[in-house]
């Protein structure tokens, strides 16, 4: 008997003294990394890419899971309802926690500053504004002059109304007065053939999309959301003494709220690693992809100054009240 009650002592013991599995083995199996949008575009590339990075550090296979649809609110909403353990998180644009908000109320019921638990910004992808190497202006003070002195005949191509580019139009017009007409395309592909076949002046794209064009010399780069390697010569409006930088796309990781302590810890750590590793950034800069690390309460403070920003634009070019 008095053997008996000393080994049930020792395993309370050893129970008591024990962590709970949980804290002690996180991750103990597969990770789901939702992209909210189709895959092979850049936010999968990147995704993708740094998935195989984490499941490096973390020992465990880290899985993108494409969710696209509805302005990107299906997959980030499928993160905001997912399982509080951190086997579900999420790699997302900007627009899905900032533009879609605003523009899309009506499919975006999650607030990210409440529902999402910010891991860190990882990346930006820099929006270029260019024109057809032939257009009679060279520089983005010459465009802006041309177009104030011609209503009308500086047309600039976007991938639709309400993408960055457009409001990247907004800005500049709200900024300098030149005017600058939006024309909106069904994508980048058909817009940068639009440029380059003269249908529009200029247009407002990813950097990675318009950087073969720039390069070859078929279009010239007037101005950038961010310097960017190889196009040292290519300002942003802050370079020209404007107040007020150019709109482009950063990615975020980000789980549900009311994750455990010790997974946001673990997966904060991860995340910094691999955001500024720099074999992820030789292999994401030929997609013209920028690494750019900024801790969650950067991220906070950015997603907020970033949602004033938008809502100003979109109220005045009549795509909200």
């Amino acid at each position: 008997m008095r053997t008996l009650l000393s080994l049930l002592a020792t395993v309370v013991l050893v129970s008591s003294a024990t962590p709970p599995a949980a804290a002690q083995s996180y991750p103990s199996g597969p990770i789901t990394l939702v992209i909210p949008l189709a895959p092979g575009d850049a936010t999968d590339v990147a995704g993708r890419t740094m998935a195989e990075e984490l499941a490096k550090l973390l020992k465990v296979p880290v899985v993108p899971v494409n969710r696209p649809g509805a302005g990107m609110a299906i997959g980030t909403d499928s993160v905001v309802k997912a399982k509080k353990d951190g086997y579900t998180i999420l790699l997302t644009p900007n627009a899905a926690v900032v533009s879609a908000r605003i523009l899309n109320p009506e499919s975006v019921t999650y607030d990210p500053l409440k529902d999402l638990t910010p891991l860190g910004l990882t990346t930006r992808t820099p929006i270029l504004v260019a024109v057809r190497e032939d257009a009679p202006y060279r520089s983005f003070p010459e465009m802006i002059e041309f177009a104030k002195k011609n209503p009308g005949k500086v047309r600039v191509g976007t991938v639709g109304t309400g993408s960055v580019g457009h409001l990247n139009v907004e800005m500049i017009n709200a900024l300098t007065g030149a005017g600058l007409t939006m024309v909106p395309f069904k994508g980048g592909a058909p817009g940068i053939t639009a440029l380059l076949g003269g249908h529009v002046e200029g247009g407002a794209f990813s950097l990675g999309a318009l950087s073969s064009h720039v390069k070859s010399g078929a279009v010239r780069g007037m101005v950038v959301s961010n310097s960017f390697p190889g196009f040292p010569d290519i300002p942003t409006l802050p370079q020209l003494g404007y107040r007020q930088n150019l709109l482009g796309v950063w990615l975020a990781f980000f789980a549900p709220a009311g994750v455990p302590a010790e997974v946001t810890r673990t997966l904060l750590a991860s995340i910094e690693k691999v955001a500024k590793d720099p074999a992820v950034a030789a292999k994401l800069v030929s997609f013209g992809i920028l690494q750019d690390y900024a801790p969650p309460e950067k991220l906070v403070a950015e997603i907020r100054e970033e949602h004033r920003t938008v809502e100003e634009l979109a109220k005045k070019a009549g795509l909200v009240k």
